[in-house]
């Protein structure tokens, strides 16, 4: 069945009602459903593979891009090319808009736009091939990602199940607190969340699987404690619910260069429906903007969200 963008709520609208009403000022999500452009599954699929292998730029930039230039390789700021490629920007060539951070936005041109100045040297690989499919491993981004789970109050805990359980999250049934350390010091963080991954799987697939389930969290399919951490949006159809989760995991582990279940998902909803789900393009994004910053360092509390702590 494919899914309809006019779906009904009861007379007490739901989170997800309410986010849904509040999105529509939202810039993502507006442009993902005024202007219709990734509407079809197979230019969402697109977009999805875009971003995960632009991964020298955020998810968010990685989509302004594909907007902008679908065909873009490699982008960089006119002065970047210039002094660390030696290349000068070519006459009428088109600029793309990104977010700059912690400023406004930043004017960057593809390397299609650019010729060699005399002189100048090969471009690097990066450059050169930047799509070229990698064959990744999980590092250290598995217990990182689980120690920054611990700011959220989620306590991530292995279990040897069958194959055909990868992991689950859901409420902690107890009143418990976890010990999270920042520097030298240990605070105590409401645990709130319990997630299970199963021990009989390889380290890149139980990744795979805690980014699955991050991102039902983060798309906020579990509630909120706190709506400037990340949205309500309980009360969503469960097909909504698994397109996010699943893409906001293509977008992390494809970006990381990790084989994982969700790029067969979503594949074979593109084989299956011709529409995507009316999904929030901008819970996607920044959930997997998150789950992929967790697992790259550690982090720090979140605002109101220690209850005491010990040196």
């Amino acid at each position: 069945m494919v899914l309809q963008a006019g779906l009904r709520y009861p007379n007490d609208a739901s989170p997800a009602e309410k986010f849904d009403q509040a999105s529509a000022r939202r810039a993502l999500d507006d442009l993902f459903s005024v202007a219709r452009r990734y509407n079809s599954s197979a230019a969402y699929f697109e977009l999805m593979q875009f971003i995960g292998r632009f991964r020298f730029y955020s998810p968010f930039n990685a989509m302004l891009i594909h907007t902008q230039m679908a065909g873009a390789r490699f982008v960089a700021t006119p002065s970047r090319w210039r002094d660390d490629f030696s290349r000068e920007v070519k006459a009428g060539a088109r600029p793309i808009v990104i977010l700059q951070p912690m400023g406004p936005v930043l004017f960057v041109i593809d390397v299609a736009e650019t010729e060699a100045m005399p002189g100048a040297p090969s471009l690097p690989p990066e450059v050169e091939c930047p799509f070229e499919v990698r064959q990744g491993r999980i590092t250290s981004e598995l217990a990182t990602t689980i120690e920054n789970a611990k700011r959220d109050g989620i306590r991530v805990s292995e279990r040897a199940h069958g194959s055909q359980r990868a992991g689950s999250i859901q409420y902690a049934p107890t009143i418990e607190t976890l010990d999270v350390v920042i520097g030298t010091a240990v605070q105590r963080v409401p645990l709130r969340y319990e997630l299970l991954l199963n021990t009989n799987l390889s380290a890149e697939s139980q990744y795979a699987t805690l980014a699955h389930e991050l991102g039902h969290l983060y798309c906020g399919h579990l509630g909120s404690p706190n709506s400037k951490w990340w949205p309500d949006r309980q009360g969503l159809p469960i097909e909504i619910r698994e397109f996010e989760a699943e893409s906001a995991c293509y977008l992390v582990c494809t970006r990381l260069g990790i084989e994982n279940p969700s790029a067969q998902y979503l594949s074979g909803y593109v084989k299956k429906y011709e529409s995507t789900p009316p999904i929030s393009l901008d819970a996607v994004l920044k959930s997997a903007l998150l789950i992929e910053k967790m697992g790259q360092g550690r982090l720090g509390l979140r605002k109101n969200s220690s209850i005491g702590g010990r040196g």
